[in-house]
């Protein structure tokens, strides 16, 4: 506990980019404000960047080159890293946690591939770790899961937790735009990077469903137990097959209870009926949508990036953390009691929507149907395009749950008979 009744919380920051210059922004022009939520004044007492430069409306004598050296400061209560990266940001959170300093983070991959190594040494130093900030941008789903919910039993989270592949499939449905013309557009108006790889192969959204997962279900998931398909290779055609079954195109982060009680955690271009809430979700948007057995269907929906939106979360993190500094006490730590296993990523269950070029000519359907029966695989619907004068005709086939190995095998199969011409294409579908 702070022992001085009007001690300031001394605040240092790692980073000062598009959200770190913003948190900085905040912290100076609503000090009143956030000293009376806080209950004590918050000071910003120094921001380490990687090189010296102005940012607007910020005191350059706060900057500094030397990260360690500011971390290490015995003045500073909480630090706040926005600077990204595993390393040395990860070492230098491990320094402030074992100097006693609470943390506040946005980073997602390192939560994801080092979280447990974090919060263990934050439950033996007894200071927090938040990190609202790291998901979805603005909205509220960290809190949510690690404390509303903590009572309750949830079954399943599925998110769009991505805003770049968002717009990019988004735009695909609405102008008819390709995968490349949507992506050249995101990138101009500053929805996707120069190298947009984590975000369209799925890294971002795995890192984050890794998160999420871990949360829901009181276990650790790391990266590598996620199983990720990014959109890079969603085409025109698979937009209009979306829309002819009714369903739109979205990169889904999907975390739920198997059968079988262990945990399958994936990031997959998906299917989503348009009746489903997740398929209103437009433009840039994130979305998460949580099921738990007592309150039921949950969905949490707003700005997932940007400057303003993001530095909103840090800052609730921020003062939830100098609450507790001044309180003398320590927020709700990891809960990671659980160990249900992760699901084989083959046996997953999911509807499918198959794709296909088939000879169009008696019989091929029914040998089709007998091949997917055989691996226990059940037809919910068929649909047919004739192909004039080519001999061949598109089917397109949706079926009901099945394990994704099953699907795998007998596309294999199909693939290599004379019933087919060409790779047969294979789309998740959201749904029961």
């Amino acid at each position: 506990m702070m022992t001085k009744p009007d001690a300031p919380v001394r605040v240092a920051m790692l980073g000062c980019g598009t959200v770190g210059s913003q948190v900085a922004r905040i912290l100076v022009e609503q000090a009143d404000d956030l000293r009376a939520r806080v209950g004590r004044p918050l000071e910003l007492v120094g921001i380490a960047t990687r090189t010296r430069r102005d940012r607007p409306g910020i005191d350059p004598a706060l900057f500094t080159t030397d990260a360690a050296a500011l971390v290490a400061r015995p003045d500073v209560d909480l630090v706040v890293e926005l600077m990204g990266g595993l390393h040395p940001t990860l070492e230098l959170l491990m320094d402030a946690v074992a100097a006693g300093k609470s943390v506040v983070t946005a980073n997602k991959a390192l939560l994801a591939q080092h979280g447990g190594q974090l919060f263990e040494a934050a439950e033996d130093a007894g200071v927090d770790i938040y990190y609202e900030a790291a998901v979805a941008g603005a909205i509220p789903i960290i809190r949510p899961l690690r404390e509303s919910l903590v009572g309750d039993a949830v079954t399943a989270v599925k998110g769009i937790v991505n805003g770049t592949t968002n717009y990019i499939l988004d735009q695909m449905h609405t102008t008819g735009a390709d995968y490349g013309d949507a992506l050249a557009e995101a990138q101009q108006l500053g929805f996707a990077e120069a190298d947009p790889t984590a975000d369209v192969e799925g890294h971002d959204a795995a890192a984050k469903a890794a998160i999420l997962a871990s949360l829901a279900f009181h276990t650790r998931v790391g990266l590598d137990d996620v199983d990720r398909e990014g959109i890079s290779s969603v085409t025109s055609d698979d937009i209009a097959a979306a829309e002819q079954l009714g369903c739109v195109m979205k990169l889904l982060a999907d975390c739920r209870v198997s059968p079988d009680g262990t945990i399958a955690v994936g990031v997959h271009p998906s299917l989503v009926p348009v009746s489903h809430p997740l398929a209103g979700v437009r433009g840039a948007f994130n979305a998460v949508f949580v099921e738990s057995i007592n309150a039921g269907q949950l969905m949490f929906m707003g700005p997932g990036a940007g400057g303003s939106p993001t530095a909103s979360a840090v800052l609730g993190d921020v003062v939830t953390a100098a609450r507790n500094r001044v309180r003398g006490v320590a927020g709700p730590g990891e809960s990671a009691y659980s160990t249900p296993g992760i699901t084989d990523p083959g046996a997953v269950l999911s509807r499918h929507h198959l794709a296909l070029v088939v000879r169009d000519e008696p019989g091929v359907l029914a040998r089709i149907a007998t091949a997917l029966a055989s691996r226990g695989v059940s037809i919910q619907a068929v649909h047919q395009e004739q192909f004039g004068g080519s001999g061949t005709a598109r089917l397109g086939i949706t079926t009901h749950l099945a394990a994704v190995a099953a699907i795998a095998t007998v596309v294999a199969g199909l693939e290599a008979s004379d019933d087919v011409a060409g790779p047969i294409r294979v789309l998740r579908m959201e749904g029961n």
